[in-house]
């Protein structure tokens, strides 16, 4: 494809780098990157390959934007609340670059529809925060043959590699079962500093255009890790499985029926990680028992700072981690109703008092996010 003389303008910068030049420029607007997810990973890699002059950008995901997104997310703005991710995503990278074709799709990313999006794309950036969003991605790129641009992200630290490439090693090759079930903050629950994303998705977008372009090493065989709070980055090479059962030499790959049961119940996980059916509550019936008058213990286990951004009226902070040393605290002759933010650190803190002999507690489903959403809107969300 040749530029016009709008595009040699624009990218009068990279064409004067000998490593790429007007062929390198030339093969990334031929290209085509699927971005999945367009939160905090994902903002950045969009940024940077429209920018960069991607030919057709692939936009992947099903969520709206909320106020707590724009701390890191920084595809998306305040005036952006509320409305589509994919939408917001779509009015900025045009602004960005109009050369650059984008294609939405506004939907979540399944078992249905992975290799149809997958295929239709050279390189994909997985953007996700979901082990089963994850290994879908890895499994549909090694049958789709797509290189797989990997990012992650926890409270001060990133992690950056290609998968499925040629030869190369995939996802499963270096992590071939996903974490146990609630061992594995979200960024809601654990926190992430905003830049992280940020550094993270840039190097997802450099490894994608390293491919294209046929620049340099990529990241294949190799996990680079970062750590905002020492600013050291290491890396560890890692081969292909030949076990692997995705990509190894005997392997016949296909997609699992179902990916969250996969990562949702991995080998080993044991019943007492998550609460069953029997100590759930949801918000409607919590609020429903407070308004008849039930007497509960309200048991926060939260931090100290969310406690004072939200609570429920009545509640006692025990943060999880103090919990150990302040069980007693618990009462055992009282209905007990365990809360956090998004349910998963509760959760963990009901198993933990069922497994002390505590038989009355449960668990608010969804914490007290949910209970703003379905119970009383007049809660602050954060």
């Amino acid at each position: 494809m040749s530029l016009s003389a709008a595009e040699l303008r624009r990218y009068a910068r990279h064409v004067v780098l000998p490593q790429v030049g007007i062929e390198g420029q030339e093969r990334l607007k031929a290209s085509s990157v699927l971005v999945v997810g367009l939160g905090g990973l994902g903002s950045p890699a969009a940024l940077y390959l429209a920018a960069a002059g991607v030919g057709r950008l692939g936009l992947v995901d099903f969520d709206r934007v909320d106020e707590s997104n724009l701390q890191r997310q920084v595809l998306h703005g305040t005036s952006s609340i509320g409305i589509s991710k994919t939408e917001s995503a779509r009015a900025r990278l045009h602004d960005l670059n109009p050369h650059v074709e984008l294609r939405v799709h506004d939907e979540p990313l399944t078992a249905a529809n992975a290799l149809a999006l997958i295929g239709a794309y050279d390189v994909v950036v997985d953007g996700t925060d979901q082990f089963a969003t994850r290994y879908l991605v890895n499994d549909a790129c090694v049958i789709a043959h797509t290189p797989n641009i990997y990012g992650s992200v926890h409270r001060f630290e990133g992690q950056v590699s290609v998968f499925a490439t040629q030869g190369g090693p995939c996802y499963r090759c270096l992590f071939p079962v996903p974490p146990a079930a609630g061992t594995v903050p979200s960024c809601a629950e654990g926190g992430v500093l905003g830049v992280v994303p940020g550094i993270v998705g840039s190097l997802q977008a450099a490894e994608a255009m390293k491919l294209i372009a046929g620049i340099g090493t990529p990241l294949v065989g190799r996990l680079l890790y970062f750590d905002a709070l020492t600013m050291h980055m290491r890396e560890m090479s890692f081969d292909r499985d030949a076990a692997c059962p995705m990509c190894g030499n005997d392997a016949t790959p296909r997609l699992l029926d179902d990916y969250d049961s996969f990562c949702g119940t991995p080998p080993g996980y044991s019943d007492q990680a998550m609460p069953d059916d029997s100590m759930e509550m949801t918000a409607r019936e919590l609020k429903a028992s407070l308004a008849a008058g039930d007497k509960i213990w309200l048991l926060d286990v939260r931090e100290g700072w969310e406690y004072s951004t939200s609570r429920l009226d009545r509640a006692t902070l025990i943060p999880l981690g103090d919990l150990a040393s302040r069980v007693d605290e618990v009462p055992r002759d009282a209905d007990v109703v365990v809360y956090c933010h998004h349910g998963l650190r509760s959760a963990r803190a009901v198993s933990m008092l069922r497994h002390g002999g505590w038989t009355r507690v449960r668990n608010l489903s969804g914490g007290i996010e949910r209970w703003s959403i379905e119970a009383d809107p007049s809660t602050p969300r954060y």
